[in-house]
């Protein structure tokens, strides 16, 4: 048994959005979830997990500037700006810092809900966290851009 996390960053690593689905199901799923709640960003940062004509085509509409690695089976590959796409790690780093928490790094529960409730919550303290080192005037500019990744939680 696994799962699926699908996950949005702001630029500045807080987690603003989460969607699981089934391990074995293809990460384009979950890129249109999450597509419908994707907050305004100029950027949208992301794997080629997410490299697809459609999701490119939608967060144009939406006034956002793809930035998706190019799979290797990709006929005609797509420009995108390498040195932005470096800038990924900090989802990176969250997902790591959720699977610091040994909970969800062994996967201790059975049941697929509880088990993204406890994900959840864990990055709820990790928003909360990083909010307490924020501006303290509360000026939230707009947000410059937005990360998404998958990675994959497996029952041993």
């Amino acid at each position: 048994m696994n799962t699926k996390l699908h996950a949005v960053a702001d630029a500045k690593g807080g987690p603003l959005s989460l969607f699981r689905t089934a391990g074995q199901v293809s990460d384009y799923n979950g890129a249109a979830a999450l597509l419908a709640e994707l907050p305004e960003a100029q950027w949208m940062l992301g794997d080629h997990g997410y490299d697809e004509e459609w999701c490119r085509y939608a967060l144009q509409a939406k006034g956002v500037t793809p930035c998706i690695s190019v799979r290797k089976s990709r006929i005609m590959p797509v420009k995108y700006d390498k040195r932005r796409y470096r800038s990924r790690s900090c989802i990176k780093i969250i997902c790591g810092r959720l699977k610091d928490l040994r909970r969800i790094a062994s996967r201790y529960d059975r049941c697929p809900t509880v088990f993204f409730s406890a994900i959840a919550l864990a990055a709820t303290v990790i928003l909360d966290l990083q909010s307490m080192t924020r501006d303290p005037s509360g000026n939230q500019p707009r947000r410059r851009s937005v990360l998404v990744h998958t990675w994959i939680a497996d029952r041993p």
